[in-house]
């Protein structure tokens, strides 16, 4: 058939741009688009120039690494220094061509145009383009081995694609039908009906998986190779950053731990974020929250890639003492800049866009600086709050609530007619009618015990309320859970308001601090401080005898008798003998029957139909050998020849002696010696066969005489003989589909 280049340029080039779809998310649309448009553009150019000048491969690939070098400042990024080529645009391509595979890789998306990471699709544009359209432009019979090239690309782009897929039903099913529409019609076998059978099957595979997709995963996250490079980073490997508070007073109560400049008037500076109550302490949900306070990620040029209102600020940190892995943040961070091998610490840096809380994973070294470009969200007003609706959040299910949060919250906010009065009912109750002590008794402080579990919340509201806020806060979140408002606890410093306007602010460990966020619908989630004021201590010098002459005030506990020594750590701590997970067994058994339904029900409906026409054929060759007469068996094997012929696209003549019918079939068949078109075997020529089996046939049927049961066996050798000379005088092609062919059974005989 008659070349037509053009239409090779178009398929193959339209099928790598979908193939490289999926990572679209990953540097973004804006971003990619240049890119790879100069990719496919440069690499179709320089595949038809050589085809049509004859260059060859070293000349070809020289040419490819000049386009590169060339095109590539333009293209690539800022780190290159300009759109001109250049000695140093030159380096960084040269080095970006090994390096921006793991850039892309390990840096979180979105990416941009950050350095030199656009070198990635830019190169794997010029080189599939190239690739696929040099195999389709200069040769002949491997030409449609160009549509692999596509398919390889898609596998690449997956690997460094994110959970987020672009149009992957209409792109893979628009690259599957121009591939193999292309294949065909460069191999001279299109047909419109096959076309036609390719999109219905296509169609029932799509449909049936959206369907069944999500039902059988349960909506389970993609498996993303970006996840699986360097181990996420788990919250759930931190020890509860809540069960510190009491050490921050005690231990680094005089002790700086950082220092603020810029912070806007009535922000906070957040340090944690919890989420999940076990019973025993509030934490950090692990790594396998889908989201929440768990689900931290890898920062590039961009930390919150979400567009917040608020105020926006710049505010810059310097830290001291900080104990843990959590870095100070303040509102949400648009932009983390530190001061100094800002390269190595990005590494380190994650970041969750649901809490605004960041983290570095070596933990924070003294005397580090760093700048961040935040919004501030603006606070609501209380009529706002009053006629606000809780937003939609899910959040870990608390453990092993005491009943007593139960009873206190349907007492406080029973009656409250919103959530808004719910959360402010919670935190009046708490912050006015209980008092403040660290429990820290050889500094003069009244008893309390550390710890915020459930025994401890227990203690706090079934008697006079006497804490600090790790349990203030503790119990209005379990509160706020109960009475169904999603919350959650923070743990940070605010700035005292005698200093809210100094240029610089620095923290010690008596400033820390806990208060509890609920999330509310189209203002986000707003901050309730419930712990009392510290100068609202219970009165160590009011005696029994004065406490009872008033009954209607309630009076603070009374001062023990013996000394109460607080203990230094947690009185509550968590046991995991009780949190193994015995159903994992049959969970992964579920998994692998759904994995199972799911892969065999879409093999079934593609490989059955073909499967069903072979088991048909096999029968049939079976009943005819099996028949209990040897002359039906004689004659059974004369229909198997004629039906393998017709499988075989050969013409069986009607109404025939089964003489003329051999000579007919060594005729359609070619003459002995012949070669296939496709390069297949030699045929040894079949008339000779086939006209024995038709005499043997005629002497059988006419003779009068059964058949002994060699005669029949040496006849069927024969049948097999015949068939296998048969195949080998067709193409490959030709014997691969007369398996599938339901030619044969239309006229059963």
């Amino acid at each position: 058939m008659r070349r037509r280049p053009e239409i090779d340029v178009v398929v193959l080039t339209v099928s790598l741009a979908l193939a490289m779809l999926p990572v679209i998310p990953v540097f973004g649309a804006r971003a990619l688009v240049a890119p790879v448009l100069a990719g496919l553009i440069c690499g179709a150019g320089l595949a038809v120039v050589a085809a049509h000048l004859r260059w060859g491969t070293a000349v070809t690939i020289a040419a490819a690494l000049a386009a590169y070098l060339l095109v590539g400042p333009a293209v690539v990024g800022d780190a290159t220094r300009g759109p001109l080529p250049s000695a140093r645009s030159t380096v960084d391509l040269l080095t970006a061509a090994v390096t921006a595979w793991k850039q892309v890789l390990t840096l979180e998306p979105q990416l941009g145009t950050a350095g030199t990471v656009l070198a990635a699709p830019f190169l794997l544009a010029l080189v599939g383009s190239l690739g696929a359209l040099s195999l389709a432009l200069r040769t002949r019979r491997a030409g449609a081995l160009a549509a692999l090239v596509p398919l390889a690309v898609l596998v690449v782009c997956v690997v460094l694609s994110t959970k987020v897929a672009v149009f992957p039903v209409a792109a893979g099913v628009g690259m599957v039908l121009s591939l193999v529409s292309w294949v065909s019609w460069r191999s001279g076998t299109l047909a419109p009906r096959r076309v036609v059978s390719i999109a219905l099957v296509a169609a029932v595979v799509t449909a049936l998986g959206s369907v069944t997709a999500p039902w059988l995963a349960e909506q389970r996250a993609r498996f993303v190779t970006r996840d699986e490079i360097v181990p996420p980073f788990d919250p759930a490997d931190q020890p509860s950053p809540l069960s510190a508070f009491r050490a921050f007073v005690k231990d680094w109560g005089d002790t700086d731990l950082l220092t603020v400049r810029g912070l806007p008037e009535g922000a906070t500076v957040r340090l944690a974020t919890m989420d999940a109550f076990d019973g025993v302490v509030w934490d950090v949900a692990g790594a396998a929250a889908a989201e929440g306070s768990g689900s931290f990620r890898r920062v590039g040029s961009e930390v919150d890639p979400l567009r917040r209102v608020g105020q926006r600020a710049t505010v810059r940190f310097e830290a001291g003492a900080l104990p843990f892995v959590w870095l100070p943040t303040v509102g949400w961070a648009k932009q983390v800049t530190f001061s100094g091998g800002d390269g190595a610490l990005r590494s380190q840096l994650r970041y969750n866009d649901a809490t605004g809380t960041a983290a570095l994973v070596d933990g924070v070294p003294r005397g580090l600086e760093w700048t961040e470009d935040v919004v501030v969200p603006t606070v609501p007003t209380e009529p706002d709050l009053d006629r606000a609706t809780t937003a939609r959040v899910v959040l870990p299910k608390p453990q092993e609530v005491p009943d007593m949060v139960r009873t206190r919250a349907a007492q406080i906010a029973g009656t409250a007619g919103s959530p808004g009065l719910i959360a402010r009912s919670l935190e009046e109750e708490l912050s006015t009618d209980g008092y403040f002590s660290h429990g820290l008794v050889d500094r003069g402080d009244t008893p309390s015990l550390s710890g915020h579990g459930a025994n401890r919340i227990t203690d706090l509201l079934g008697t006079t309320m006497v804490g600090d806020g790790e349990q203030y806060a503790s119990a209005m979140a379990l509160m706020a859970r109960e009475m169904g408002l999603p919350s959650r606890v923070v743990l940070g410093f605010v700035p005292d308001p005698a200093v809210a306007g100094d240029p610089a602010i620095t923290f010690t460990g008596s400033d820390i601090q806990a208060w509890v966020e609920v999330d509310f619908a189209g203002y986000g989630w707003v901050s309730f401080f419930p712990t009392p004021d510290q100068s609202r201590t219970p009165r160590q010098d009011t005696s029994p005898q004065q406490a009872a002459a008033d009954p209607a005030v309630r009076q603070p506990p009374p001062p023990p008798q013996d000394p109460v020594t607080a203990p230094d750590d947690d009185t509550e701590q968590p046991t995991t003998d009780d949190n193994q997970d015995r159903s994992q067994p049959s969970e992964v058994l579920l998994v692998l029957r759904r994995a199972a339904l799911l892969g065999g029900v879409p093999t079934l409906l593609v490989l059955g139909p073909p499967l069903l026409l072979a088991l048909l054929k096999g029968r049939r060759r079976r009943r005819r050998r099996r028949a209990e007469d040897g002359v039906r068996r004689v004659i059974g094997g004369w229909d198997e020849v004629l039906d393998r012929a017709t499988d075989l696209r050969r013409d069986v003549p009607d109404q025939a002696t089964r003489r003329e019918i051999a000579v007919a079939l060594a005729g359609s068949f070619g003459p002995a010696g012949t070669r296939p078109a496709d390069g297949g075997r030699r045929s040894a020529g079949i008339g000779g066969p086939v006209a024995t089996l038709a005499a043997r046939a005629d002497a059988v049927v006419f003779s009068g005489r059964s058949p002994t049961e060699a005669e029949v066996e040496a006849y069927w050798t024969q049948v097999d003989n015949a068939v296998g000379a048969m195949r080998r005088a067709v193409p490959r092609r030709v014997r691969w589909r007369s398996w599938w062919t339901w030619a044969s059974l239309r006229g059963a005989r």
